[in-house]
């Protein structure tokens, strides 16, 4: 190869490697969305409703990646978390505001990600208590010895193909795709408290406040720049755009084809694991499990973590698994404090495992306006220079930000009107 091919080769694969090397926020964050609670909240929504919320997945797509790049633009702007770019812009007293918001509802999430590994493991006759106890330590040890980040790939991997197991107990059920097609297109409205609290449940579990900060951490992490721009967005669209509400739309359509058609309800993992008998009949239960087990510890690993990280960086403290426990006290105290109190309620006997999941979720969806109307605020700041949220993602982000709250205002005054 001459010098010249050898140089034309070098300069066609520079996009490339840039490309690759900002791949990762969009799509992780899009794994770790579905997690324990967006399993759950997905089947349920296709069980009781079957194809009639199929339209909220396209709007919360788009939703997901206007945004998720609000956030990621910041972070490549600036270096930051969100944490530290509230503080700077707002001051103390609205940063705790910030954290308290953020922290209550990831306590919710991993509370969820508990009662999901309780879910999963009793399946296999493991009691809730004995499951949490395993499950805090498992993941305060992974992360203090900043193993997670090894194992993560494993868990990621077998989402993958549970997500894949979905899509073919759709496709094997046979549904009714025209049916489907017209309900992903044009909105269905039922008229209930039922379907407002589902709905609100699918927003907060596919919009989530932690996303939220998750996504700008990563960003800010990876050292990536104004540059990153154009990669970091298609890493958006593909993991937050496409794979998120991909993987949901199949869990939908799994559990309307299978539970809603046989008139069927969800009461516990074994009533949600026959959304995989088209495909694996008898072993449905099994593989289930192992992907709910495998969906809640990734969500345990990232969650509390990112708590850790929004609280410790909103307030100066020292951050991060490359720290050791001597040099990061607060960050690691934290995180042990965040796991362990959401293992604590899943000691309560007689817990409804499958109804904790999907009220988390809800809690997200109530939440999520506060912490999207501060990363909107922050999006027009003057030194983000060009990275500052345009025409376009400016006013549709302040757009869903208003529905969003409207969402969550229509639920709340349902249940005191209600009465």
């Amino acid at each position: 190869m001459t010098l010249a091919a050898r140089a034309r080769r070098r300069a066609l694969s520079r996009p490339l490697r840039a490309y690759l090397i900002a791949l990762g926020p969009g799509l992780v964050t899009a794994f770790a969305d579905n997690d324990a609670g967006g399993i759950t909240t997905y089947s349920l929504a296709g069980a009781q409703f079957g194809f009639a919320l199929l339209w909220l997945l396209v709007v919360t797509a788009v939703a997901l990646v206007v945004t998720q790049e609000a956030g990621a633009r910041l972070a490549l702007a600036t270096g930051q978390g969100l944490a530290g770019l509230i503080r700077e812009r707002f001051g103390v007293r609205w940063t705790a505001f910030a954290v308290l918001t953020m922290l209550v509802a990831n306590l919710g999430t991993t509370v969820a990600e508990f009662a999901g590994m309780a879910a999963a493991l009793g399946l296999f006759g493991v009691p809730p208590q004995l499951s949490a106890v395993l499950s805090a330590s498992l993941v305060v040890l992974l992360l203090a010895r900043s193993s997670f980040t090894r194992v993560q790939y494993a868990f990621v991997a077998i989402g993958a193909g549970v997500s894949i197991a979905y899509a073919a107990s759709a496709y094997l059920a046979r549904p009714d795709w025209s049916q489907a097609a017209h309900a992903l297109i044009v909105p269905t409205f039922i008229p209930s408290e039922a379907y407002l609290l589902m709905l609100v449940g699918v927003v907060g579990t596919t919009i989530t406040p932690w996303g939220q900060a998750l996504i700008q951490s990563y960003v800010a992490d990876k050292g990536l720049g104004p540059r990153d721009l154009g990669p970091v967005r298609v890493d958006v669209i593909l993991g937050s755009g496409l794979l998120t509400n991909l993987i949901a739309a199949f869990i939908v359509i799994a559990s309307a084809a299978t539970i809603f058609a046989s008139g069927g309800v969800i009461r516990d993992a074994a009533d949600a694991a026959r959304a995989f008998g088209p495909l694996v009949g008898p072993s449905a239960e099994i593989v289930f499990a192992v992907g709910l087990f495998a969906a809640s510890l990734l969500g345990l690993g990232t969650v509390p973590l990112s708590s850790a990280y929004f609280a410790c960086e909103a307030f100066g403290f020292e951050r991060g698994l490359s720290f050791r426990w001597r040099e990061a006290p607060v960050f690691y105290g934290l995180l042990t404090f965040f796991v362990g109190a959401a293992a604590l309620f899943i000691l309560i006997p007689g817990l409804p495992l499958i109804q904790v999941m999907f009220l988390a979720q809800v809690v997200n969806g109530l939440l999520l306006p506060i912490i999207l109307i501060f990363v909107m605020r922050l999006s027009r700041e003057a030194n983000l220079g060009d990275l500052r949220s345009g025409r376009l993602l400016y006013p549709v982000g302040w757009i869903i930000t208003a529905l969003a709250s409207a969402m969550s205002l229509a639920f709340v005054g349902s249940l005191v009107f209600a009465r």
